[in-house]
């Protein structure tokens, strides 16, 4: 056996719950709600980007963004059950928005007049490059050959290639902070203060909420301010990108989504094939593994999990190549990754419990069959 880097019981000492400890069911809960609300800030942000250039309408919007949703519980939950078995979320990856933009901008699609049209056609030319860039994925996950090449990998080679792909979203995500800074600044303030400087205070009988719990009481008090902001008419006669930015109102993803939607496969159509979009997708797909394999050992380290082995990360990837699989039969618009975002939330909270994590699938799967919720 190769030499373990970092023991188990020597990797974070004031880690309050591990892979295999569960918190008292209430806080399990919480924190399983709080992973969901993380993810849906993704499953929401790349279908707000992606659809309407696709020529799809608010209802397109709402459908996506449950399909992704009820995609994401279900490749969680294989992940953590029969993958890597480690808390890790697999969601919508910003990875594939570039090869998704350029299928959306392809000439073929572009020709279509009725936008509802174009939209159907393209979503389903996504799923036919989804479709074939997840057999790389599985290929190369089942054959064990992933795993070989895991070993070259160190984070001198993986951090410039996830910091490339988010440096290259840049433009399109932090800038919209922007468009209301009276929202944004102060939600972004607020997370920074209660999650760095106050997490030790614990105003419930020696319990660090702050600590536990940041972003839920992020989002909520942040919710409330602009529901009062919105109600009080601070708005009134503002811009409409403005309004569209900052009011609670504007979204229309409550008014269009159905009480009751259940996300089958090929429920935009049968998918079409096209070489150049395949091979477009597969370069997202290779840097969504190599990110992923990052995210798999951040996350054994902040659960107190040895290091995965070669054979559990070329499982992993395999399990994630069905869950790109099922993403282009599904229709969710975009391809699955480890969400780098809710490993980070495991060493924000300290809790690295595998069962937050699987309640939090359950919680996807649940609220996005019932979208008005």
């Amino acid at each position: 056996m190769g030499d373990i880097t970092h023991p188990p019981m020597e990797q974070l000492q004031d880690l309050e719950y591990c892979i295999d400890s569960n918190p008292p069911w209430p806080e399990t809960v919480l924190l399983a709600f709080q992973n969901y609300i993380l993810v849906l800030g993704t499953s929401v942000m790349i279908p707000t980007l992606l659809v309407p250039m696709m020529g799809g309408n608010d209802g397109d919007k709402a459908r996506v963004i449950q399909t992704l949703l009820f995609v994401a519980g279900i490749n969680t939950l294989l992940q953590t059950l029969f993958g890597t078995r480690l808390p890790a979320v697999v969601g919508g990856s910003f990875a594939y928005v570039v090869p998704i933009a350029y299928i959306i901008h392809d000439s073929s699609l572009q020709r279509i007049d009725d936008p509802h049209e174009r939209f159907m056609h393209t979503m389903r030319a996504i799923q036919g490059a989804l479709i074939v860039a997840a057999s790389i994925q599985i290929i190369l996950g089942y054959s064990q050959v992933w795993g070989l090449f895991s070993r070259f990998f160190s984070p001198l080679g993986i951090a410039p290639i996830v910091g490339l792909v988010g440096l290259g979203l840049f433009q399109r995500g932090f800038p919209a902070l922007g468009n209301c800074v009276e929202i944004g600044l102060p939600m972004l303030l607020l997370v920074i203060g209660l999650s760095q400087y106050l997490k030790h205070v614990k105003p419930l009988r020696d319990f660090p909420i702050f600590e536990r719990f940041p972003v839920l009481i992020c989002v909520t008090i942040i919710w409330i301010y602009s529901l009062i902001l919105t109600a009080g008419g601070a708005y009134r006669g503002r811009p409409d990108a403005t309004q569209k930015s900052c009011r609670t109102d504007r979204a229309n993803l409550i008014s269009t989504a159905p009480w009751f939607k259940f996300p089958y496969p090929l429920q935009w159509g049968p998918p079409t094939f096209a070489a150049g979009h395949a091979f477009a997708m597969m370069s997202a797909v290779l840097v969504s593994m190599v990110e992923s394999t990052g995210a798999y050992k951040a996350a054994s380290r902040l659960a107190i999990a040895t290091p995965p082995p070669a054979y559990v990360l070329s499982r992993g990837i395999g399990w994630q190549g069905i869950g790109v699989l099922l993403d282009g039969l599904f229709g969710t618009g975009t391809g699955s990754t480890v969400s780098v975002e809710n490993v980070g939330l495991l060493g924000l909270t300290r809790v690295g419990s595998r069962r937050v994590v699987q309640i939090s699938a359950g919680f996807m799967i649940f609220f996005s069959i019932l979208g008005i919720l």
